[in-house]
């Protein structure tokens, strides 16, 4: 049985939509569901085996206002047994302090509802910050992380490896090449 993929997202200027529009777009027909967190309902995420989460982080590490809505209504939800992968998007060089913070923030609020398994953890390579919230560890973040303000020339590339780098993981793709290797490797 193939596993019921929907992406979650909250944007204000549009670049976190556009992301998970590509994410739609590369996922075809893997994906069942794609929803701005500004009209969906919280109960929604408990339909789906893998759930793509995208954040930006908005003024000085601040969660986006989608999502400071939202999150307090996941209170009630069992996410035990889902796979969850994110995106972030933020802007490293004007706030290089919390580059990504929504992206860890979310995580924290995801977790608490039973301990999901993360998928996706990107590394930090090829990044220049300073410090950051969505961090997994020293050298990870918890998901892909991009900047669409200074580096949106990389986020095609990062978005596909990424990506691949998940399916493998989910196991809903055999090994992708060696670029995915190399970056879950990392």
């Amino acid at each position: 049985m193939e596993a019921s993929i929907a992406i979650f997202f909250g944007s204000t200027t549009g670049s976190t939509q556009m992301v998970a529009e590509k994410i739609r777009d590369l996922l075809g027909e893997r994906l069942s569901h794609l929803a701005d967190v500004n009209t969906a309902e919280a109960s929604e995420l408990e339909q789906y085996d893998v759930i793509f989460f995208g954040v930006p982080t908005w003024n000085v590490g601040e969660m986006q206002d989608d999502w400071a809505d939202f999150i307090p209504n996941m209170s009630e939800l069992n996410l035990a047994g889902k796979k969850v992968a994110f995106f972030g998007v933020g802007d490293a060089v004007g706030y290089a302090e919390n580059f990504l913070d929504a992206m860890g923030e979310l995580w924290a609020a995801v977790y608490a509802q039973g301990a999901p398994t993360l998928v996706g953890v990107w590394p930090t390579d090829g990044y220049v910050f300073e410090a950051s919230k969505g961090l997994y560890d020293d050298n990870h973040f918890l998901g892909v992380g991009l900047d669409e303000d200074n580096e949106s020339h990389l986020t095609d590339e990062r978005l596909d490896l990424w990506l691949a780098q998940v399916l493998q993981e989910l196991a809903l793709v055999e090994a992708a090449g060696e670029a995915v290797d190399e970056a879950v490797a990392q």
